[in-house]
Parts: C-alpha cells; sequence; structure tokens
C-alpha cells in the first residue's frame, strides 16, 4: 500500500475509533454525560490517540530503517571486483538506487509486471530506452551485476513495504481494540488525553534538541576527519586560499580572507541597516500615528519576505552595475567588476531593515507609557523624552537586536554568491571582489569531488566556524539583553 493511502487508512481508523469510543462511554453512563467522569469527547480522543500514534511512531521509524537496512544487505552482496571498477562502493550503490528506482517506475507506468522486472537481462534489454520512458535517465551501460543487485534492491523493497503495511495496520487495529475495550463511564479519559499531548509536546521539544546536537556532531567528526589530513594552524591562520582539485594536503586553505571578507560585508550592512532600521523603529514607535503604522509597518516587512535569492540578482543586475558606472575603469578606476564587498553588504543592509526595524520596534514599544508620562509631566519634550529616556530603557534590546542582525548577515549565502565575487583575498578596498565562508561552503559542496578530499572536507571546517562564530553572537545577545535588561512592574 502506498504511504499516503497508508496515512489516510489510519486517520480513518483513528475517526472511526473516536466514534466508537464517545458511543461506548455514553452507552456506559446510560445516555448521561453526567455520570462520566471526563467529557464524552475526552473518551474519543483516547481511543483516536491510541489508534494513531502508534501506528505514525511505526511508520516515522520504518521509513528511516528501511533505506539503511536494505544498502547495508546489499552493500555486503556487492563484489570487491564491481567496487574496484566503479571506484567506490558509494557510486556502485548509487547505480544500483538509479536502476531499483527505475525497475519500480516502469512497473508504476504498467510497461513491465513484478515478474517481468525481475527475469530483465542487461545484455539483452536495452535498459536506457526503457527507463526514459518513465524519465529516469542512465548514464552508462548497466552491468549485469548492476541490475543483479538493483533486482534484489527492488525485490527487497516490496517485501519490506508490504510488511509496514501489515505491522501498521495490525497496530492500529490492537490499538482501538485496547482502547474500545477499556472505554467505560469511570476511565479517566481527560488525564490520558493531557498525557498523551504532554508527552507529544515533549517528544517535539526533544526533537529539535536533538536535531541540534546531530547538526553539531556531523560538523564536528567531519572536521575532525579534515584536520586529520591538514595542519590546523595553516587553516585558522593561513592568509591564502587557492584550494584546486588533487592538491591533497600542500595546497592553501586559510581561513583569514574568508573571515575577513564576511566581517567586512557584514560591518557595511549593518552600517546601512542599523540607522535607517533603528530611525524606521524610533518614528514608528513614538511619531506614527496608528494609521501610518499600521500602513507603514507591513509595507517595511514586505523586504523580510523577499528571497536572498532575489537580493542576490538585485546586486549583480542592479547595484553592481550602478557602482561600476560609478567607480569603475572610465570613471575614478576604483571597481573592476559589479561583484564587490560593497555591491553585497549594501543590498544586504536593505534586506536586514525590517530584521532590525521590527525587533527595535517591539523593544521600544515595550518601554512603559508611565516613563514618558513621568518625562513629559517634568517638562521635556517628545524628542527629549526619546533620547533620554526611551531609548536608554530600551538599549540592551536594541544592542540583542542589532548583535542577532550581525548574527544574520554572517549565515546569508544566496545574496553574497551573487554580489560579492569569489576571490578569497585580504583587501581594504571595498569595492573590490571578495567572498565568504558561506559561499566557499557552497563552492566546495557543489559537484561530484570525491568528500575524503581536503578541498572538500574543509567545507565542514568552515561550517563548524561559522557555527561557532554565530552561536558566539546569539549567546552574546543574550547576555546583554538578560544582565542590562530593565525589568518595570
Amino acid at each position: 500500500m502506498p504511504p499516503f493511502l497508508l496515512f489516510l487508512t489510519v486517520l480513518g481508523l483513528a475517526a472511526l475509533g473516536y466514534v466508537l469510543g464517545r458511543k461506548r462511554a455514553l452507552a456506559s453512563a446510560q445516555g448521561d454525560a453526567r455520570n462520566l467522569h471526563s467529557r464524552p469527547t475526552y473518551y474519543g480522543f483516547t481511543v483516536a490517540l491510541y489508534v494513531a500514534l502508534p501506528a505514525a511512531l511505526l511508520m516515522a521509524l520504518w521509513s528511516v530503517a528501511q533505506p539503511l537496512a536494505i544498502r547495508a544487505n546489499i552493500a555486503q552482496a556487492v563484489s570487491p571486483a564491481l567496487v574496484e571498477e566503479t571506484g567506490a562502493l558509494k557510486l556502485v550503490m548509487t547505480d544500483v538506487r538509479n536502476v531499483a528506482d527505475g525497475l519500480g517506475r516502469t512497473i508504476e507506468a504498467g510497461l513491465l509486471t513484478q515478474a517481468e522486472t525481475r527475469a530483465l537481462d542487461a545484455n539483452e534489454t536495452d535498459l536506457r530506452a526503457l527507463f526514459g520512458q518513465t524519465g529516469v535517465a542512465l548514464g552508462a551501460d548497466v552491468k549485469p551485476e548492476i541490475l543483479s543487485l538493483a533486482q534484489s534492491y527492488r525485490s527487497l523493497q516490496t517485501r519490506a513495504a508490504l510488511w509496514k503495511t501489515i505491522l501498521t495496520l495490525a497496530l492500529a487495529v490492537s490499538g482501538l481494540t485496547f482502547a474500545y475495550l477499556r472505554t467505560n463511564a469511570s476511565f479517566r479519559a481527560r488525564n490520558a488525553v493531557e498525557q498523551v499531548v504532554r508527552g507529544v509536546l515533549m517528544s517535539a521539544a526533544l526533537l529539535a534538541i536533538l536535531t541540534t546536537i546531530g547538526i553539531f556532531l556531523a560538523l564536528i567528526f567531519n572536521t575532525a576527519e579534515f584536520f586529520q589530513l591538514y595542519n590546523w594552524k595553516d587553516y585558522l591562520f593561513g592568509t591564502t586560499w587557492q584550494p584546486h582539485s588533487g592538491g591533497g594536503r600542500d595546497q592553501p586553505l586559510g581561513l583569514l580572507p574568508l573571515l575577513w571578507g564576511t566581517l567586512y560585508i557584514s560591518v557595511i550592512a549593518l552600517a546601512v541597516a542599523v540607522p535607517i532600521g533603528l530611525f524606521a523603529a524610533i518614528y514608528l514607535a513614538e511619531y506614527a500615528s496608528p494609521r501610518v503604522r499600521s500602513t507603514v509597518k507591513p509595507l517595511l516587512e514586505v523586504l523580510a519576505g523577499i528571497p536572498s535569492i532575489v537580493y542576490g540578482l538585485f546586486a549583480l543586475l542592479t547595484v553592481g552595475p550602478l557602482l561600476l558606472s560609478v567607480f569603475g575603469p572610465d570613471k575614478l578606476g576604483w571597481m573592476q567588476g559589479a561583484s564587490s564587498v560593497m555591491t553585497a553588504g549594501l543590498v544586504m543592509g536593505i534586506m536586514l531593515i525590517p530584521f532590525v526595524s521590527s525587533l527595535s520596534d517591539d523593544i521600544i514599544t515595550a518601554v512603559p507609557q508611565a516613563l514618558r508620562d513621568g518625562s513629559l509631566g517634568l517638562g521635556a519634550t517628545r524628542s527629549e523624552t526619546i533620547r533620554q529616556v526611551v531609548l536608554p530603557a530600551a538599549l540592551p534590546g536594541i544592542v540583542g537586536a542589532i548583535i542577532l542582525a550581525a548574527s544574520r548577515a554572517i549565515g546569508e549565502t544566496m545574496l553574497v554568491v551573487f554580489g560579492a565575487g569569489a576571490a578569497g583575498k585580504l583587501d581594504l578596498n571595498p569595492l573590490e571582489a571578495m567572498t565568504t565562508v558561506t559561499a566557499k561552503i557552497v563552492s566546495q559542496l557543489t559537484g561530484d569531488a570525491d568528500f575524503t578530499q581536503p578541498e572538500v572536507l574543509v567545507a565542514y571546517a568552515l561550517g563548524t566556524t561559522l557555527f561557532v562564530v554565530t552561536l558566539s553572537l546569539n549567546v552574546l545577545a543574550g547576555y546583554i539583553t538578560s544582565k542590562y535588561r530593565e525589568q518595570y512592574t
């Protein structure tokens, strides 16, 4: 049974359990809901949860474990000669999955039956033409062993899907039966539902934490593998970035040019975003009428909804050529191309304006009106009240917002890929093309490079560096906000 249809079936059983559980509870109370411990709805939800949650959990775990188990089973059957001929076990398994996917699509399209796919012969059948009818492209002729492994792969998938359907439905029906039989007027259904909901919420929170830990461990392990191949001092203190394929341990992979470009662009972006965003927040919070505020603030926050790749195109096609027309070779000669630190920094600053403005506006608005009234009552003007009372009270939160904006600027990717250039160098000229840590992570992991080479593994070291920098900024923002926050009663 297809996964989506199986999911709908489980939902149907849960809905049936809700109806049956509610009816049984009322029947056990002689139709009078006042004799029940809980409201009738809770009894229905109890049965529905017993049906849906275990079955959904099994489906989720099965979806994760099935590909891993099948891959491990097929990998054991791969001959060393095929691995040596192909170059790596990973490439063999990729070919096997592609062919197995093609076999599955031919069955779905009605071109072959399950039995006919098992009888295919790589020497007699043009698999490229057959799979081409289903949209699966093969880059080379399929070896007989690859086809045999793919047939086994497909067979294991079919059996696993069948067992998944059987066990999921059996678990759902078992949950329905168990919950239905224990439903009676004295059953504490509300307590049971609340416990389940509490468990679901705790699991969601735990999942978020585990996801963060998993990302961190993936970065750390791959970074450790990189430093086994490359000297950490050359990476942290190197001033040259010139990776090249096949360079091994001797190629220059210095972090400082990338870090310099990242910080340079971020400083320019903050120089644009902080004054404009802060002044806009002051105006909207203190001077604008409710009608103007309700109109201008949503328009300002529209900037936050524009994808960063659109900002990148705007930088490359509009801002870059505009700067080039002023500072280019035909004018002052300070700028050689449309991509530069200034191009990316200006556009990134525009992108960060709603971020700074929105956070600062919320912080300024949170300052108690009593402080403003007291200042005005002592004879201060509105501008003096804002400058000497409101802004000092909101300053810790505004500083935290600025640091968070800096963290966002440092982590930006697509805009700097388009607008900043690809040259890793140390230069004070903001009209020169430079690159950032995020841009190089993209470039190093793009393509068919071998993930055992230093020039590819360095992307994980760059990711770890970026993770540490942004985490430090976030911790600093939280520390400043909590230490210097004014608490009003």
